[in-house]
């Protein structure tokens, strides 16, 4: 190697490591260098690695996204299949509080309290088994009534038809119309019988949720006791008492609410049996059944509901007894509103009408027909907590809580007195 070529690459090597020296050897520098440099080089979480690798966290979290997920949709799956099983333990547990009463009154006579249940359930089984088949008579009796009356009722109503409107209908007409369109009929009968099978389905299942609820029921009911105290076994004594005054108030008011709609059921029948026989209807007495049972259980418009029947039959029979049995209706019901329901639910349940009302429509969007019959004394147990638990304050008098009018015997009102 030639040596004079040697000497120019030295010193220039030479030189780079001076000045190197020379950059490092003042501290403040440094640490502003090396400052700068943690700065440029801050890692994030959406850095990629220099030679393109995954981040290493990257497929734990993605793991424990799938993981979170799955254990979503398996909790969503088994809300979805308990929930009608919660529904049942619900309905079975505002069943044993309403017959709990009855079970206590028998147990503090000497009654064992399993027999003593079992004695209450078969009365309560036994009175719904009779107004279902009370139900079922009254049905296919009016049916066929209303089929034997049917022509009848139509040349009269073709009559008045024709008489009202100037028109020239006749029966054969109408038959003619109706076999015209039989292929519509037969079309509705052919989708009744597809779905024939579903119907059988859901009755099938009605029956078995039906049974599921009564045998709940009926443990409930006799190992009330028991439950109570396996419940306060897992609360603080400050707690237990509180937990059991709940208790007996919710048994309070569900078995108060159930007695004093049972009695209004039955002054329903009884008057509406006597008028409807006075009447001459057809089977009074199923029909004052029917009119108790419905008017009574299904809040404020009940008495109308239950009032559509017996007036069907009245139609075809005598028109104008519909009339005498709306009007009776009506009285009926102010009755019921004004004298009766006070007096019979004062110490039971008193729950304002208009609540009611909305109560039973809140419980029919949530539960449907379980939610509308136990929303009345789901809300009169709760009306009775916040009773309990809720302050209050006297309110002064003042005229204007009733909207009365404050003119003096002047004639001049107090605002007009006070500006002059």
């Amino acid at each position: 190697m030639n040596p004079g070529c040697v000497a120019p690459e030295f010193a220039r090597r030479m030189h780079e490591t001076v000045a190197v020296t020379d950059r490092t050897s003042e501290p403040g520098e440094t640490e502003e260098s090396d400052a700068g440099s943690d700065a440029d080089h801050t890692v994030s979480l959406t850095d990629v690695p220099p030679d393109g690798r995954m981040p290493a966290w990257l497929p734990r979290a993605m793991v424990l996204a799938l993981a979170l997920l799955g254990l979503f949709e398996l909790v969503n799956w088994a809300a979805h299949q308990l929930i009608g099983i919660a529904v049942m333990l619900t309905v079975a547990f505002f069943i044993s509080l309403a017959m709990e009463p009855a079970v206590d009154g028998l147990a503090a006579r000497g009654v064992p309290r399993g027999l003593g249940t079992g004695i209450v359930f078969v009365v309560v089984f036994a009175c719904a088994a009779g107004f279902v088949a009370t139900l079922g008579v009254l049905l296919v009796e009016t049916v066929g009534h209303i089929l034997d009356e049917l022509p009848g009722l139509l040349d009269r109503s073709i009559d008045w038809v024709n008489h009202t409107f100037h028109q020239d209908f006749t029966v054969h007409q109408l038959r003619d119309r109706l076999f015209k369109d039989s292929d519509v009929i037969s079309g509705y009968a052919e989708r009744a019988a597809n779905n024939v099978w579903g119907l059988s389905s859901t009755v099938l299942g009605g029956l078995a949720r039906f049974l599921t609820i009564a045998l709940f029921s009926v443990y409930l009911t006799a190992d009330g006791p028991k439950l109570r105290r396996a419940v306060c076994s897992l609360l603080p004594p400050p707690k237990q008492s509180a937990v059991l005054h709940a208790w007996d108030l919710a048994i309070d008011k569900t078995g108060g609410y159930l007695y004093s709609r049972a009695l209004l059921a039955v002054i329903s029948a009884i008057a509406h049996w006597a008028f409807l026989a006075l009447l001459g209807l057809p089977n009074s007495l199923a029909l004052g059944i029917w009119f108790g049972v419905v008017a009574s259980f299904v809040p404020t418009i009940g008495t109308y509901i239950a009032g559509i029947l017996p007036i069907l039959v009245a139609l075809t029979i005598r028109p104008i007894d519909a009339v005498w049995i709306v009007i009776f209706v009506v009285v009926y019901q102010w009755i019921q509103d004004y004298v009766l329901q006070p007096r019979i639910t004062a110490r039971t349940v008193d729950v304002n009408p208009a609540v009611a009302l909305l109560s039973v429509i809140v419980g029919a969007a949530l539960l449907g027909a379980v939610g509308a019959l136990l929303a009345i004394p789901a809300t009169a147990t709760l009306q009775a907590f916040f009773s309990e638990y809720v302050k209050r304050y006297e309110v002064a008098a003042d005229p204007r809580l009733e909207r009365r009018s404050r003119i003096p015997k002047g004639g001049r009102s107090n605002r007009a007195a006070t500006t002059k």
